[in-house]
């Protein structure tokens, strides 16, 4: 998330800094004390450190099952990260899409059959496929 002038806001930083040292069980207690922070989700995919999206994910498999809903809603900024800078990142949101396992997110992966990069093209056609139902594999050339 960012302020006005397209700094990192310090809560967003401070939450993802923690993931990236291991909290995530604490990021979590704070989650199920706010759901208001699920709204940290997006944030967290689209971060650089590999250590981060891998919690933005655990996150998501933790809640999911009891609060469809909420993390559904969270698809459009989610798909924001497909658009990113970080090619692992927009691979990580193709694949965190896919986790929610909600067919609405099929139109922004299959934006992403398109991007530059070949690992965010298979982690986007594995969704789709997973999101469809299992499947051929989608041909990518």
């Amino acid at each position: 998330m960012e302020n006005d002038t397209g700094d990192t806001l310090p809560f967003e930083k401070m939450v993802a800094d923690h993931m990236d040292a291991g909290f995530l069980e604490n990021i979590a207690d704070m989650i199920r004390q706010d759901k208001n922070h699920f709204s940290l989700i997006p944030f967290l995919i689209s971060d650089q450190r590999q250590r981060v999206r891998i919690g933005a994910v655990a996150l998501v498999e933790t809640f999911l099952p009891g609060h469809r809903p909420e993390i559904s809603g969270l698809i459009p900024q989610i798909a924001l990260a497909l658009k990113g800078p970080d090619a692992a990142a927009r691979a990580d949101a193709a694949y965190m899409l896919s986790v929610i396992g909600d067919p609405g997110a099929i139109p922004y992966l299959k934006e992403a059959l398109s991007d530059g990069h070949m690992a965010v093209r298979e982690s986007a056609a594995e969704a789709i496929r997973d999101l469809l139902g299992g499947g051929k594999p989608l041909n990518l050339k």
